[in-house]
C-alpha cells in the first residue's frame, strides 16, 4: 500500500557537508509520510487477519495513514486525536472518510480512549509500537540499496520510535553496521533524555511546535537500540527546525513539517562530522500536516525573516 520513493542526491547540501547526501523522500507517499509504509504493513495483516475496523490514536501522521489504508481497504477507522493536532491533520483524516474523536491534552489521553473502543474485531492500530510497523519501514532501506547507495550513516527524526526502530532493523537485515543520528526538538526530547539518563524515562511534558515528535516516551525497541547500536542522540531548537523547513523548500521545493526540519537542520547547520567518501542518508519522513500559510505563521511566531 506504500509506494517506491525518490531517492535523490542533495547537490546544495552535499557541497555544505563536504559529502554526498541522500534524501529518501517519504513525504512523497500519497498519504504523505513514511507512516504510510508502517501503517500500511500492520492495517494490510490485521485485514488478513478478520479486522472489521481500525482504532488509533494520533497526534497526526499515523492518523492520517490508518484513515487513508481503512478507505483502500474499504474497512471503518476511528482515530482519537489530542486536544494539539492540528486542525489540517483532522481535515485529512476525515477527507478519507475516518470517524475523528479530539480527546485530552497528549496522546496518551487519546490513546486511552482510543483503547476503550478495541473489540475483538475492531483492531488496534498502534502508532509507534508494532512489529508490522518496523516491518514496513525496514523496505526504506531495501529500496536504497536497490538504487544503488550503500549509507555510511542515516539521518532521522525520532517520535514514538518506529522509525529508528524499522529503518535498524533494515540495516540489521542488510548486515550494515553504521551511526544512526537521533534527532529531537528541545522540547520532545524522550529519546535524547533516556539515552543520557540510560533508561526508558517519560517526560513530564512535550512542548513546541514539532508536535508529530510529543511521545513523551519511546517505545521500548527504540529504547534498545540507543543502547545497542551506534545511535548518536542530537537535539534541535524549534527555530533551528523551521528555519530548515524554510532552507528546503527554496532548495528542493518540497514543503515538510517541522519534525522533518528538525532532521534536515542537523544537515544544514554542519552538526555532523562526514569523510568526503561518505554517503550519508537522510529520511525526509513528511510534511502531511503542514502548509505553506503554517510554515509563514511559525517563521513569524520565531521572529525568523522569510
Amino acid at each position: 500500500m506504500s509506494i517506491k520513493t525518490p531517492l535523490i542526491r542533495s547537490s546544495i547540501l552535499s557541497q555544505l557537508n563536504h559529502c554526498n547526501v541522500w534524501l529518501k523522500m517519504e513525504s512523497s507517499q500519497p498519504a504523505g509520510s513514511f507512516k504510510q509504509r508502517s501503517i500500511g504493513q500492520a492495517c494490510q495483516e490485521y485485514a488478513k487477519q478478520g479486522a472489521k475496523k481500525f482504532i488509533s490514536s494520533s497526534g497526526g501522521n499515523a492518523g492520517i495513514s490508518v484513515a487513508y489504508l481503512g478507505k483502500q481497504l474499504n474497512i471503518p477507522v476511528v482515530v482519537v486525536v489530542p486536544e494539539t493536532t492540528s486542525q489540517r491533520a483532522i481535515e485529512l483524516m476525515r477527507k478519507e472518510n475516518a470517524e475523528v474523536i479530539v480527546h485530552g491534552a497528549s496522546w496518551v489521553d487519546a490513546n486511552a480512549l482510543a483503547l476503550s473502543y478495541v473489540t475483538s474485531q475492531a483492531i488496534y492500530i498502534h502508532p509507534f509500537d508494532d512489529q508490522y510497523l518496523w516491518d514496513g519501514v525496514a523496505t526504506i532501506i531495501d529500496e536504497v540499496l536497490a538504487d544503488g547507495v550503500r549509507p555510511s550513516a542515516v539521518v532521522l527524526s525520532v517520535g514514538g520510535g518506529s522509525l529508528i526502530s524499522g529503518i535498524q532493523q533494515g540495516l540489521l537485515k542488510h548486515q550494515l553496521d553504521i551511526p544512526i543520528y537521533a534527532i529531537e526538538t528541545e522540547g520532545t526530547a524522550s529519546l535524547n533524555t533516556s539515552i543520557k539518563m540510560r533508561k526508558n524515562i517519560v517526560l513530564d511534558q512535550v512542548t513546541g511546535i514539532a508536535t508529530t515528535l510529543a511521545a513523551k516516551q519511546v517505545c521500548e525497541n527504540a529504547f534498545q537500540i540507543s543502547q545497542r547500536y551506534q545511535v548518536k542522540g542530537l537535539t534541535v531548537s524549534d527555530r533551528e527546525a523551521v528555519l530548515a523547513c524554510q532552507k528546503f523548500l527554496d532548495d528542493h521545493r518540497t514543503l515538510v513539517e517541522p519534525a522533518c526540519g528538525a532532521t534536515l537542520s542537523i544537515l544544514y547547520d554542519q552538526k555532523i562530522s562526514v569523510a568526503e567518501t561518505d554517503d550519508v542518508l537522510v529520511i525526509v519522513c513528511g510534511g502531511a500536516t503542514t502548509t505553506q500559510a503554517q510554515l509563514s505563521q511559525y517563521l513569524s511566531d520565531l521572529q525568523i525573516k522569510n
